[in-house]
C-alpha cells in the first residue's frame, strides 16, 4: 500500500506546490515529464528523487530580502540586471515568488524581473508563479504584457484555477475595463472546453470520486499509465475540488516524506504554499497534520513565524486540545531562536482551560505575567470560557469582578461567554440576572449577545419573553437583531400560535432593512388563520403598494392545499383588481370550479 501512497503527494510537491526549480537551458519545462506506471513510480524512493531532481534545482545562495532590496533600491537597467547575475548567481523558487509578491505595488517593475529571470536565468515558471503574475499584472498600464503571461501560461499547458479567475475579473471591472472583462471571461471559457477532453485527468478523477478512498482505490490508480507532468497533476486536483476531503487526502498520503526528500535535494517549500495546505488540514480538523507541516516549515529557511498562534487556536478548538500538540508547536517556536508572545501564551492558555487544566492554566499566568505580558480581556475570557464549560459558574461569576479589581474591565465578548455559558447550562434566569448587571455596569449589548439571550429563552419554551426582550432592545437599547435571530423567533412564536406576535416582527424585519420572511406564515395562515389574517399578511409583506404576484398566488395555492376552498375565495374578493384579473389566479380557481363540479357530478 506503501508505494501507492506517493503518487499525488509526490507530484502535487513537486508541481503545484510550488518547488524550487533548476535551470534548464536544454529542455522546456513543458518537455521535463516522466512516463510511468503508477506502481512503479511509487516503488522506489530513488524514482521520486529522480523526477525532483529533474526539476529546476536551485540552491539557496540567495537570501530574498537582500534581492528585493537590489531591485527596490534601483531603477530597472541592463546594470541592474548585471549586479543581480553577479551577487545573487543562483536564485530559488521561493526567492523569486517572495520578490514577486513585494513588487505587486509596482506592476512595470515586477515585469521586468520576471521577464529577466525568465529569459536571461533560464527559470520556467509553474502555475504558482504565472497566476501570481497575472495579478500583480491586472492594471491599466500593463494589460499588454498580462495578455502575453496569459498566452504563455495556457501554450505551456497551464490552467487559471477558479480562485484566479475570480480576482482577477474583480480586479478588471474595478479598473472599469470592460473590454478586458469580456476577452478574459471568453479565454478562460475557451480554456476549460479544452482541458475537458484530458482523458488521463478523467480517469484518475473517476477513480477517486467513484468510491470510498479504500485500498482498492489505491490498486487501480496503481493501474493507470499516466504522463507525469505539473499540468497533470494541477487539472487533477483542479477536477477534485467538487470533493477537497478527498484531494486533500491525495496530499496527505506520504506528503511529508516527499517534503523531507525535497530538503535533501535542497529544494523548499514556500510560505504561500504552506499556508494554504495548512488552512486545509486546519479546516479539515486534520490539527497533528498541520502541526508536522508546521514543523518541517521550521527547519526550513521559510519559517511561518506569523502562524504560530493560529495553529495553537486550531489546536486548543478542537473538543479535546492536544496537549502534546500545543507543546510541541511551542518548542519548535522556541528552538528556532523566537521568544514567546503573549498570543503564544495565550494559545497555551486557551487549550488548558478548554481542558478544565485550570491549576496549570495559572501557572502560564504566573510566567506570561514575568515575562512582561499582563492578562488582558482575551486572556480572562479563556478561563471564564473554560470554567462554564465545566459547569463552576458561579466561580466564573466571581471571576469577572475580580478582573474589575485588578483594573481590567470586561468586554462585551467577556460577558457573553459568561452569559452563553449559563444558557447552555440552562440557567436562563441567572444569564438574565448576568446581563441586568452588565447592562448597569454601562457595556452596551450588541446583535450577537441578544441572539444568544434568545436562543436560551427559547430554549427554556419562554418564546414570550424572547420576544418581549427583543422589542425592549431593539426600542430602547437601539440593538439591530440579526436576520437570523428575528427569523428564528418568528419560527418559534408561529410554533406557540402567536401570530400577531409574530406580524410585528416581520413588519419590524422590514423597517430594519431585511428582506421579507413570508415562507412559515403562509403555512401557517392557510391552515389556522383567517381571511382577515392573510389580509393584514399582505398588508406586512408590501414594500411600496402591493406584494408581488406570486406572493398572493402562493397564498391561494396553500389555501386550497389545505381544503379552504371558500377563504381563499372570500380572500380573492379582498384582493387588488389587477390580482383578480390576473391570469394565473383565474386559471387556478377556474380549475378549483371544475373539479368541483366533476366531483359533484
Amino acid at each position: 500500500m506503501n508505494r501507492t501512497k506517493a503518487i499525488f503527494t509526490s507530484l502535487r510537491v513537486a508541481s503545484s506546490l510550488r518547488l524550487s526549480r533548476a535551470h534548464s537551458t536544454t529542455r522546456p519545462l513543458r518537455s521535463q515529464v516522466t512516463t510511468t506506471h503508477f506502481p512503479h513510480f511509487l516503488s522506489n524512493q530513488s524514482h521520486t528523487s529522480h523526477f525532483l531532481n529533474t526539476r529546476q534545482s536551485l540552491t539557496f545562495s540567495s537570501t530574498p530580502n537582500s534581492v528585493l532590496q537590489l531591485v527596490l533600491s534601483n531603477q530597472w537597467s541592463p546594470e541592474l540586471e548585471t549586479e543581480l547575475s553577479e551577487s545573487h548567481p543562483s536564485l530559488t523558487h521561493g526567492v523569486v515568488i517572495y520578490v514577486l509578491k513585494k513588487l505587486n505595488k509596482d506592476p512595470a517593475k515586477a515585469w521586468s524581473f520576471f521577464n529577466w529571470v525568465c529569459e536571461k536565468k533560464g527559470f520556467s515558471p509553474g502555475h504558482s508563479m504565472f497566476s501570481l503574475m497575472l495579478r500583480v499584472l491586472v492594471h491599466k498600464d500593463t494589460m499588454r504584457q498580462f495578455w502575453g503571461v496569459l498566452t504563455r501560461m495556457r501554450d505551456e499547458g497551464f490552467y487559471i484555477d477558479a480562485q484566479t479567475y475570480l480576482s482577477i475579473l474583480e480586479l478588471l471591472k474595478t479598473g472599469k475595463m470592460d473590454a478586458d472583462v469580456l476577452a478574459f471571461k471568453h479565454f478562460y471559457e475557451r480554456m476549460i472546453q479544452e482541458n475537458a477532453g484530458d482523458e488521463d485527468v478523467k480517469k484518475v478523477v473517476d477513480v477517486v470520486l467513484g468510491a470510498e478512498w479504500s485500498d482498492k482505490v489505491e490498486k487501480e490508480l496503481g493501474e493507470i499509465d499516466v504522463e507525469l507532468s505539473e499540468k497533470f497533476v494541477v487539472r487533477v486536483l483542479r477536477d477534485l475540488r467538487v470533493c477537497p476531503l478527498k484531494a486533500l487526502r491525495l496530499v496527505q498520503l506520504g506528503s511529508f516524506g516527499v517534503i523531507e526528500e525535497m530538503k535533501v535535494a535542497g529544494q523548499e517549500l514556500d510560505l504561500d504554499t504552506y499556508i494554504k495546505l495548512s488552512r486545509q488540514f486546519q479546516k479539515s480538523k486534520m490539527v497533528e497534520d498541520a502541526v508536522k507541516l508546521y514543523e518541517l516549515m521550521m527547519d526550513g529557511p521559510y519559517k511561518p513565524v506569523q502562524d504560530v498562534s493560529m495553529l495553537l487556536r486550531s489546536i486548543s478548538a478542537t473538543e479535546r486540545p492536544d496537549m502534546d500538540l500545543v507543546f510541541r508547536v511551542v518548542k519548535k517556536f522556541e528552538s528556532a531562536g523566537f521568544t514567546l508572545s503573549k498570543a503564544v501564551y495565550d494559545g497555551i492558555h486557551r487549550s488548558l482551560t478548554n481542558l478544565g487544566r485550570f491549576d496549570e492554566a495559572e501557572d502560564t499566568l504566573i510566567a506570561m505575567r514575568n515575562t512582561g505580558f499582563e492578562p488582558d480581556n482575551i486572556t480572562y475570557s479563556q478561563v471564564v470560557f473554560g470554567l462554564c464549560k465545566a459547569k463552576k459558574l458561579d466561580e466564573a461569576c466571581k471571576l469577572l469582578d475580580d478582573m474589575e479589581e485588578n483594573g481590567c474591565v470586561p468586554d462585551i465578548k467577556t460577558w457573553m461567554i459568561l452569559i452563553q455559558g449559563h444558557c447552555a447550562a440552562n440557567e436562563i434566569d441567572n444569564a438574565l440576572i448576568c446581563f441586568a448587571k452588565m447592562m448597569e455596569k454601562e457595556c452596551k449589548a450588541d446583535a450577537d449577545l441578544l441572539d444568544v439571550l434568545i436562543n436560551g429563552l427559547i430554549k427554556q419554551a419562554k418564546v414570550d419573553g424572547a420576544y418581549k426582550l427583543l422589542i425592549e432592545m431593539l426600542n430602547t437599547a437601539h440593538v439591530r437583531p440579526w436576520q437570523a435571530t428575528f427569523k428564528n423567533l418568528i419560527q418559534n412564536l408561529l410554533g406557540a400560535r402567536k401570530l400577531e406576535e409574530a406580524m410585528e416582527l416581520l413588519c419590524l424585519m422590514k423597517k430594519q432593512g431585511y428582506p421579507p420572511y413570508p415562507e412559515p406564515f403562509v403555512g401557517y395562515i392557510s391552515k389556522f388563520g383567517s381571511v382577515e389574517d392573510a389580509s393584514e399578511f399582505f398588508k406586512a409583506l408590501s414594500v411600496k403598494e402591493y406584494p408581488s404576484n406570486a406572493a398572493y398566488v402562493h397564498v391561494f395555492k396553500s389555501f386550497f392545499k389545505e381544503g379552504r376552498h371558500s377563504e381563499a375565495k372570500d380572500l380573492l374578493y379582498k384582493c387588488p383588481h389587477h390580482i383578480r384579473k390576473l391570469g394565473e389566479v383565474r386559471k387556478l380557481f377556474g380549475a378549483t370550479e371544475r373539479s368541483k363540479t366533476t366531483a359533484i357530478a
